[in-house]
């Protein structure tokens, strides 16, 4: 049926994976912005514990600012993991007792110096289950206008670029955007005009 969306149920069946019983965690490392911690956890058919390694992090956010003339707002910045200046989206990390929506204008603020209509949530996703237990949330501002001078904290430093929509699939395609959150985002993106 035209509209209509079928999932598969036969996804769900009985002999899908159960959840393993972790001991309490030691923490390893407190590295400011993430937690690194150890557990033994136990297999639900048995046997002898194994250890894993999780990151414990704050939730994240990430934000697709749009110009009125339908121009994405990303930024510039150095990364210490990869060591190269990459091109993405605004984001950072949620505050404790922060609204997601709230980081993501302030956010979008800092690193841009742009501000728009309200934010509209398009999705949030595990940044890796294998590691990571917290969510990134991404949002949309629209009609998104410079307002301020970019403030970057002293451990960041950004400059923004007003990229095209209709560039988005080419820069993509030719690695150029390669950071796996900005990724979806945009996919997130997509899935939204799509289903308008």
């Amino acid at each position: 049926m035209s509209g209509s969306r079928f999932v598969d149920v036969s996804f769900f069946d009985m002999n899908e994976p159960k959840p393993w019983k972790h001991e309490e965690t030691q923490w390893l490392q407190d590295c400011r912005v993430f937690k690194v911690g150890r557990s033994l956890a136990h297999s639900p058919h048995g046997g002898a514990p194994h250890p894993f390694y999780r990151i414990d992090a704050d939730d994240w956010v990430n934000v697709i600012p749009v110009t009125p003339s339908g121009e994405v707002v990303m930024v510039k910045q150095y990364r210490h993991g990869s060591r190269t200046v990459t091109l993405e989206i605004p984001g950072g990390i949620i505050e404790p007792s922060e609204a997601p929506d709230v980081a993501a204008a302030r956010e979008t603020l800092e690193e841009t110096g742009y501000a728009g209509r309200a934010p509209e949530s398009l999705g949030c996703v595990n940044p890796n289950p294998a590691l990571f237990g917290n969510r990134c949330h991404t949002f949309l501002i629209l009609d998104a206008e410079p307002v301020a001078e970019i403030a970057n904290s002293s451990t960041e430093e950004t400059s923004v670029e007003l990229i095209a929509a209709s560039e988005i699939p080419r820069l993509l395609k030719q690695g150029i955007i390669d950071h796996a959150l900005v990724v979806s985002a945009l996919h997130f993106w997509r899935l939204r005009d799509l289903e308008r």
